[in-house]
């Protein structure tokens, strides 16, 4: 099996925070490999270090097939790195910003100009390649940002929560795009909050916490070490859902929680949810849906971490991960 990045024991240090306590990962050539954690986790740390933006204090890391510390030229031409906030020019066009960019890398004129214009297509820029960048929506502006990472036609792409404050249907168009990405053999090392994001992308997955893995695998691999599966049960009356919830938690214990007019509770025993139902019919409470599904990712995330992805520190502060991410560069990297 190759592998386009592989990481061991990484560490990083800023001051007296320790941000990265020693961190394994791998993301196998041509996949998507999705790295997980709460505000604070050293996600963007260790995305900085693959891409040499720092220099890590301990451990050593490949990517590539080269060393990020002795080796970052040779790294920065194989990969591309977006990151939370647009490093676009807002006073440039979309154009001009790829032109730029090409130009940078040591492209040939005619050669930027070709591929500022195939990327435009690409990323359906093209209607509004002319116009000036602090002009597109946050949706469009994202595009051209990925856009402007795949300029120098990386084999590894890093992604840093690329889809953080997009309406659901820019979203989506980001998915897509990655997805063809991929397809193309593209690898992808994908941070983001939102778990179903990762649900979506990610053929394997690294939970970060604190700046350790606490756990890693495949998303179905994942569901199946909290528990696999989660009864829905919505009562047809609004007013039987605290009955239902104290019947559910009779059997479930307190893993038996209300979320918007349902209650769902872990089935860790084949025996419950017929006992459940049971119960429910004894009571006298009439159920308008029953649902049995896989857990979520959100539910693996909050079991592992005692906390939601999007959840700080309680200051707002990223604490755990210091740098700050607008200090970003864009990476469409040649040596």
């Amino acid at each position: 099996m190759t592998y386009a990045i592989q990481a061991e024991g990484l560490v990083k240090r800023f001051k007296e925070t320790e941000a990265l306590a020693g961190v394994d990962l791998v993301a196998r050539t041509g996949t998507v490999l999705g790295v997980l954690g709460p505000n604070g986790a050293g996600k963007t740390t260790a995305v900085r270090i693959l891409a040499t933006l720092l220099r890590p204090d301990g451990g050593r890391a490949l990517v590539g097939g080269h060393d990020v510390v002795r080796e970052a030229g040779l790294v920065r031409a194989e990969v591309g790195l977006t990151g939370q906030y647009a490093a676009v020019d807002e006073m440039l066009t979309g154009y001009e910003n790829l032109l730029m960019i090409g130009r940078l890398l040591g492209l040939p004129r005619s050669e930027a100009k070709a591929r500022a214009a195939e990327l435009l297509e690409s990323f359906r820029l093209s209607h509004a390649g002319g116009r000036a960048a602090k002009t597109f929506s946050g949706g469009m502006r994202r595009r051209l940002d990925l856009a402007a990472s795949l300029v120098g036609r990386p084999r590894i792409l890093f992604l840093d929560e690329p889809t953080t404050g997009l309406d659901p249907h820019s979203r989506g168009e980001l998915w897509e795009i990655v997805r063809g990405l991929v397809g193309d053999g593209v690898t992808v090392l994908l941070t983001t909050q939102y778990l179903e994001e990762a649900d979506q992308l990610a053929d394997d997955i690294v939970v970060i916490d604190k700046g350790r893995v606490i756990a890693d695998g495949t998303p179905d691999e994942l569901k199946s070490q909290v528990g696999g599966q989660v009864l829905q049960v919505r009562p047809l009356s609004p007013e039987d859902l605290a009955r239902t919830h104290a019947l559910m938690a009779e059997a479930a214990g307190p893993g038996a929680k209300i979320e918007g007019g349902v209650v769902t509770a872990p089935v860790n025993d084949p025996a419950m949810m017929p006992a459940i139902v049971r119960r429910l019919d004894q009571e006298g409470v009439a159920v308008g849906e029953l649902a049995l599904r896989r857990s979520s990712l959100d539910e693996v995330f909050l079991a592992l971490t005692g906390r939601r992805a999007e959840e700080t520190d309680g200051t707002g502060e990223q604490a755990g991960d210091p740098a700050d991410e607008r200090d970003f560069e864009k990476v469409g990297m040649s040596a």
